[in-house]
C-alpha cells in the first residue's frame, strides 16, 4: 500500500517564521559556533610537550597544535565577521521598515 504525501505549498514565511527570526538564530549560530572555535584553538594553542632540560630556541617548536589554533582562529574570525555584518544589514532593514508611514 503506497501513501501520497502532499507537498505543502507555503513558503517558510508563512508557516510562522519571520526572514528575521531565522537571521538572528543563523547569526547566534554563527556566533556560538565561534566561540567554541576559539574555546578550542586556545586549548590547541597552549598545549606543549613537555620535554626536560630543553633550551629556549627548542622549547619553541614543543608547540605542535600551533598551525591548527591559528586555523581555528582564522575560522572564527570569519564567522564572527559574518555574523556581523548579517546584524548590521538585518538592523539597518529593520530601521527602515518601521520609518515607513
Amino acid at each position: 500500500m503506497y501513501y501520497k504525501l502532499k507537498v505543502n505549498q507555503k513558503s517558510w514565511k508563512n508557516v510562522g517564521l519571520g526572514e528575521s527570526e531565522l537571521k538572528f538564530k543563523a547569526e547566534i549560530g554563527l556566533l556560538l559556533m565561534a566561540i567554541v572555535l576559539f574555546a578550542v584553538s586556545v586549548f590547541f594553542y597552549s598545549y606543549q610537550v613537555i620535554g626536560e632540560g630543553l633550551s629556549f630556541a627548542a622549547s619553541l617548536g614543543g608547540y605542535p597544535y600551533r598551525g591548527i589554533a591559528i586555523t581555528f582562529v582564522g575560522f572564527g574570525s570569519v564567522l564572527t565577521l559574518a555574523a556581523s555584518i548579517s546584524y548590521s544589514k538585518r538592523s539597518k532593514n529593520l530601521g527602515n521598515t518601521h520609518r515607513r508611514v
